[in-house]
């Protein structure tokens, strides 16, 4: 996606090992998604469908992503969802009618070892912005070091395919 020059993006990538297909499914099963991102979590894999995150369990007013949508879908290659930042950026990034989007790119790079690239996209670049994207540069190599690590071990529902 090209970004504006007055625009921000935040980039990471991360090499796990496990294979793509439990990738793909600890990023769109919501069971799956909890045990690595968020504790509470609703997932609806389509386009439309909820990408919500619950950060403090039964907390539906603050700290969560409630409203965010999966705007684009390709199975096993790309997830594109709304983003909501921490309830201390509300005033800056979390209106519901200009929020950021987070795209997710998953590549095959063997049987067992698969690459995820997030571009975090629609920061602005003005002043204003700078705390939530520099939050975000950090957050964001926190999540995919989590999901690199609770893939790599394997446990829990994370370990097999879905029944």
């Amino acid at each position: 996606m090209a970004t504006l020059s007055n625009e921000k993006v935040v980039l990471h990538e991360v090499t796990i090992n496990s294979s793509l297909d439990l990738v793909w499914y600890a990023w769109t099963i919501s069971e799956r998604v909890s045990e690595w991102f968020a504790p509470q979590v609703v997932v609806d894999p389509v386009v439309g469908g909820a990408f919500e995150l619950y950060f403090i369990p039964g907390n539906t007013d603050g700290m969560n992503t409630k409203g965010c949508k999966i705007t684009k879908l390709e199975d096993k290659k790309t997830l594109h969802f709304t983003w909501k930042g921490p309830d201390d950026f509300n005033e800056v990034m979390n209106h519901e009618d200009e929020l950021t989007t987070v795209q997710v790119a998953f590549e095959k790079v063997d049987e067992d070892t698969t690459k995820v690239s997030i571009e975090h996209v629609g920061f602005k670049g003005d002043a204003s912005w700078d705390e939530a994207y520099n939050w975000h540069q950090m957050a964001w190599s926190g999540v995919l070091g989590s999901l690199k690590s609770a893939l790599e071990k394997g446990e829990g529902n994370l370990c097999c395919q879905p029944e």
